[in-house]
């Protein structure tokens, strides 16, 4: 894997990230991702982006699982 940069450009960012320029296109469109415009371009701060990430966790809390063969422990 190649060493990341500190500001990334879109296709850094979209191979950083797993996801498409597209994608990222879209999430600036909407305000949903931090970028800094430079003249027509824009950059990313990989430290933003991580901070971004982080703070975008979801978890939701799971609920107790039942085994696959518990009704069949009840049957024997």
């Amino acid at each position: 894997m190649a060493e990341t940069k500190d500001v990334m450009s879109i296709i850094e960012l979209a191979e950083y990230l797993g996801i498409g320029k597209s994608k990222i296109y879209n999430l600036i469109r909407q305000n949903k991702i931090p970028a800094s415009k430079i003249g027509r371009q824009y950059r990313f701060s990989r430290e933003v982006i991580d901070n971004w990430l982080k703070e975008k966790i979801i978890t939701t809390p799971r609920a107790p699982q039942m085994g696959l063969f518990e009704g069949d422990k009840e049957k024997k």
